[in-house]
């Protein structure tokens, strides 16, 4: 299915979850925040909530520093 992740359009395989976007796009274990169609998804639900056809997801990386 199509979708687009920050800005890009992407192929990812059916019934997709966020947690499985992020380990696709090598990005597991980063301090991440996951916006889908401008709604922020806790990490707490990354493992259910699904991807739908036409989707828009941002990430952003969260970085330290002082």
């Amino acid at each position: 299915m199509q979708i687009t992740v920050n800005g890009a359009p992407t192929e990812v395989r059916e019934d997709l979850t966020v947690a499985a976007l992020i380990e696709h796009l090598d990005l597991a274990g980063r301090r991440l925040a996951v916006e889908v169609n401008a709604e922020i998804v806790p990490r707490s639900r990354f493992e259910q909530h699904r991807l739908a056809p036409a989707d828009r997801i941002e990430i952003i990386h969260a970085v330290g520093g002082g």
